[in-house]
C-alpha cells in the first residue's frame, strides 16, 4: 500500500513534521507511517581504546564497552518507541487515516530508499537534532534525500499550518510540464490558489506561450492560477515574489539540463530551504 512517510526524531521540528504529514495524509486519503531511525553508534572509540590499553585489562574493558553499547541501544530503542507513540497520538488528532509506526536502525535516508516502493510522499523537518542550534539550519537528511529519493518530499520548517496557496517554480521544459501533471493528478494541492512563476534572463514569445499553456492546463483542472513571467536571477526573484505575494508553500522540481536543475542541486537550493519559513514540496 502506498503511504505518506514522516521522518521523526527528537528535534524541535518533529511536532511540525507530525502536523504536516497528518495534513498530507488527510488530503491524499493515504495511510500515514511515522518512521524513526536509530543511528548506529560510532565504533571508532572502541577500536582506538583497544590499541591503547594494556593487554591484561583490554579484554575486560572491551567487554564493559560492549555492555555499555548494548544498554545504550536498548535505551535508544525504548525512547524511540515512546516518541513514536506520542507522535501517533498527536497525528490522530489531525487525520482519520490509518497510522502505523516503524522503528529501524541505521540512516533514515537508507531506510526511505529501502521502503520507497511503498512511498507516496515523504515529510521531513528542515532541521535535524544535530543542527537544531544553528541559525537557518538545514538537516543533512534533507539534502541527501533530495538527491537520492525519487519520491516527492515535503520539507517543513517550524510553525507548520495548512497552506491556502502555493507557488510553482517553472521553467517550461518537458520535466517541468511533467511536474505540472503530477500536481494535477494529485489531490494534495486541490483547492489551493496557484502562483505559476517563470524566471528568465530574457523573456520571449516561446516562454510566454509555455507559461500560458501551463496556466491553461492547471485552470482546466479547477485551479485558480496567477501566472507571471519575470526577468532576473532565479533565487532573488523567486524569494521576492514569495514575500510580496504571501506564498505559503513553494513547489519545485529537479529539472534536468536547466538552470533550475543547477539551482536545485547547488547551494541556492540549500539557501532556499534553510532561509524559507514556509514548506517546500520537491517533485522528482
Amino acid at each position: 500500500m502506498i503511504k505518506v512517510f514522516a521522518g521523526i526524531d527528537e528535534s524541535e521540528t518533529t511536532k511540525d513534521v507530525i502536523k504536516a504529514s497528518a495534513w498530507a495524509s488527510a488530503r491524499l486519503e493515504a495511510p500515514l507511517t511515522l518512521l524513526h531511525t536509530i543511528e548506529r553508534p560510532d565504533s571508532s572509540v572502541k577500536s582506538d581504546l583497544s590499541g591503547a590499553i594494556g593487554f591484561s585489562s583490554r579484554e575486560h574493558l572491551l567487554s564493559e564497552l560492549t555492555e555499555l553499547d548494548e544498554r545504550r541501544a536498548k535505551l535508544a530503542s525504548e525512547s524511540g518507541k515512546v516518541l513514536l507513540q506520542e507522535a501517533k497520538s498527536k497525528a490522530e488528532l489531525v487525520t482519520s487515516s490509518p497510522i502505523e509506526t516503524i522503528q529501524r536502525h541505521g540512516d533514515i535516508v537508507d531506510s526511505l530508499i529501502e521502503l520507497e516502493n511503498t512511498i507516496r510522499l515523504v515529510v521531513l523537518g528542515k532541521c535535524d537534532k544535530i543542527r537544531k542550534n544553528k541559525k537557518h539550519a538545514i538537516g543533512s537528511h534533507v539534502e541527501t534525500s533530495a538527491r537520492r529519493l525519487h519520491s516527492p518530499i515535503l520539507v517543513t520548517p517550524d510553525n507548520f499550518s495548512a497552506p491556502t496557496n502555493f507557488m510553482i517554480a517553472y521553467d517550461g521544459r518537458e520535466a517541468a510540464d511533467n511536474a505540472i501533471n503530477k500536481i494535477i493528478k494529485s489531490p494534495l494541492l486541490k483547492g489551493l490558489k496557484c502562483h505559476l512563476v517563470m524566471v528568465a534572463t530574457k523573456a520571449n514569445e516561446d516562454k510566454r506561450d509555455k507559461i500560458e499553456t501551463a496556466k491553461s492546463l492547471l485552470a482546466s483542472e479547477g485551479y485558480e492560477v496567477e501566472a507571471q513571467l519575470l526577468n532576473g536571477e532565479i533565487y532573488p526573484i523567486l524569494t521576492q515574489y514569495k514575500r510580496d505575494n504571501n506564498i505559503e508553500l513553494l513547489v519545485m522540481g529537479a529539472y534536468a539540463h536547466s538552470k533550475l536543475r543547477q539551482f536545485f542541486v547547488g547551494s541556492n537550493t540549500n539557501k532556499m530551504i534553510s532561509e524559507s519559513k514556509i514548506p517546500l514540496l520537491i517533485l522528482r
